[in-house]
């Protein structure tokens, strides 16, 4: 595993704007898996199950306007949050599997 001071350091290099220029023309390819693979985690987790619905239609029909768009505001924010968070592990997933070495006898997955 990684310490903090390593974890650290990586997040510190990755305020760098040029750092993602390479992985961005590199991922536009497969966005479209990746999105599938997010969609399905989120689903799997129950983000877009009934449960989330039903806050969805009750913000909706909040009848003060303040109160109604704080509670979308905050349900964009959650989705947002557990997004970014699913979002990067399956970066590391992905991550890992670039890492390892190409096995021949393995299925390619369709590719």
């Amino acid at each position: 595993m990684f310490t903090d001071e390593q974890v650290d350091a990586a997040v510190r290099a990755l305020s760098d704007p040029e750092r993602f220029a390479g992985a961005e023309r590199l991922l536009s390819a497969a966005a479209p898996q990746l999105q599938r693979i997010l969609g399905d985690a989120l689903s799997e987790g129950g983000w877009f199950g009934e449960a989330h619905a039903q806050h969805v239609r009750a913000a909706a029909r909040e009848p003060d306007e303040a109160a109604r768009a704080e509670r979308i505001e905050a349900l964009i924010a959650d989705e947002t949050r557990m997004g970014m968070l699913i979002g990067v592990a399956v970066g590391w997933e992905l991550a890992r599997e670039l890492e390892r070495p190409i096995d021949d006898s393995e299925p390619s997955g369709g590719t």
